[in-house]
């Protein structure tokens, strides 16, 4: 069943699958602002870099905040639509950045922040909480990965 995220997650799809070209694993990230438009795009790019806090989800907060401004870094009222659920890293930065929604696609048994290890962004104990949708797209993101590590074996 068809689903309104479902455009913005064949977008993150894209940026994955451009990561894993350049040998990253292939996941990717939409920031959207309230309204629905797409403020960045990004993939990981740890290989690329040596950086390894380059995962798509901090990417993409990064690039939204270059070009609202620096007093833009509360990226409150946005929705962040990834193709992997996040790790505790990338987990922690949603919080921190107030992002308002987060939409992933593949479940992540092994390092999943959000809903299969931890529920960081709704930890009450925190400042603020995230609402979460997961599931998006959630076999053609998760072949993508299967892809990506079958190949590599």
């Amino acid at each position: 069943m068809a689903s309104q995220w479902d455009p913005a997650m064949r977008i993150a799809l894209d940026q994955g699958r451009a990561a894993a070209a350049k040998g990253d694993v292939p996941v990717g990230a939409v920031l959207l602002d309230p309204a629905g438009a797409v403020l960045a795009t990004a993939g990981n790019e740890r290989e690329q870099t040596g950086d390894p806090t380059a995962h798509a989800e901090l990417l993409v907060l990064r690039r939204a905040v270059a070009t609202l401004g620096r007093e833009a870094w509360r990226l409150e009222g946005c929705t962040l639509v990834v193709t992997l659920e996040p790790c505790t890293m990338c987990a922690g930065a949603l919080v921190l950045a107030r992002i308002r929604q987060l939409v992933f696609g593949a479940y992540d048994p092994k390092a999943g922040a959000v809903a299969s290890l931890f529920d960081v962004v709704r930890d009450r104990r925190l400042n603020h909480r995230v609402d979460v949708m997961g599931g998006i797209l959630a076999e053609e993101c998760g072949a993508l990965l299967s892809d990506f590590f079958g190949q590599r074996r």
